[in-house]
């Protein structure tokens, strides 16, 4: 019995290195770097200071930060997921940063103590929280008096209409909105009263837009089904090919509105989201 479960999870664990990886490759250059970029922009870090990348990923925004803060700096990244903490390992630390230290952990209980970081950063984390309210009091709590939060939230779905049809489609074969939860913080007034509420100050909510580029875009949709595949409890259970099926399916789908906004062998959107920063 012990042997099968350990096969088990073997094979549990590379599906979801395999599912990072490919995260890594195709979505962060994609969508998420330039995102990092952006907020990292409007964080103005300085020289020296102590950030936290929170829900980091394969780790995009803290390796852009790392260039940013310069060799003294100190950059922290954590992330709940093992899988996406692996990957993130694996790239070098580029010239004149400093190392990252890797953490996993949940942003509910964060392994921090009080008041030790300068800036604390969110990239496309805090709407999957299962508890905001509490995630925000540990924000404020591990960050020195002054310091600040920058955090980047999409806007709602029908603001961002290329998830929007893709969730349509995932909805009608499924009869899960399998999109919904990376927009679910999607209004200004949300993010607004979370922040406040757990006692931060100087909160202000700006809107902003990413142009992103897909190559490849029947690729895209295969990696935003696998992407969406947590929401689908029935996921696990199915085949290799009755995964390709609905791939398959919903690629069809959206498939003029993918063709309406190819170029030149990319798709190319335009992502509207929220950088909300806050002051403790």
């Amino acid at each position: 019995m012990s042997s099968a479960g350990e096969e088990v999870m073997t094979a549990a664990q590379q599906t979801a290195l395999r599912a990072a990886q490919a995260y890594d490759d195709y979505l962060v250059p994609s969508m998420f770097r330039p995102g990092a970029r952006v907020l990292l922009d409007h964080a103005a870090l300085r020289p020296g200071e102590r950030v936290l990348d929170l829900a980091c990923g394969s780790g995009v925004v803290a390796r852009e930060a790392a260039g940013r803060v310069g060799a003294h700096g100190q950059i922290t990244a954590l992330d709940i997921n093992p899988a996406m903490l692996a990957v993130a390992r694996t790239h070098p630390a580029a010239p004149g940063t400093p190392d990252i230290e890797w953490i996993q952990g949940s942003a509910l209980a964060l392994p921090f103590a009080e008041a030790s970081f300068d800036v604390v950063l969110c990239q496309q984390g805090f709407q999957f929280f299962p508890d905001r309210a509490l995630a925000s009091a540990e924000l404020r709590r591990v960050l020195v008096p002054g310091g600040r939060a920058m955090l980047l939230v999409s806007q709602a779905i029908r603001r961002n209409p290329l998830y929007d049809h893709l969730n349509r489609a995932m909805l009608a074969r499924t009869g899960i909105p399998a999109y919904a939860a990376p927009f679910a913080l999607g209004e200004a007034g949300q993010l607004e009263t979370l922040l406040r509420d757990a006692d931060f100050g100087q909160v202000t909510v700006q809107e902003a837009q990413l142009n992103v580029h897909f190559p490849s875009p029947e690729r895209f949709v295969r990696s935003s089904v696998q992407g969406a595949a947590a929401a689908l409890p029935h996921w696990a259970a199915l085949s290799e090919t009755e995964r390709a099926a609905l791939s398959d399916g919903i690629q069809g789908d959206v498939a003029d509105w993918i063709s309406a906004h190819t170029q030149g062998g990319q798709l190319h959107d335009t992502m509207l989201v929220y950088i909300v920063s806050a002051f403790r």
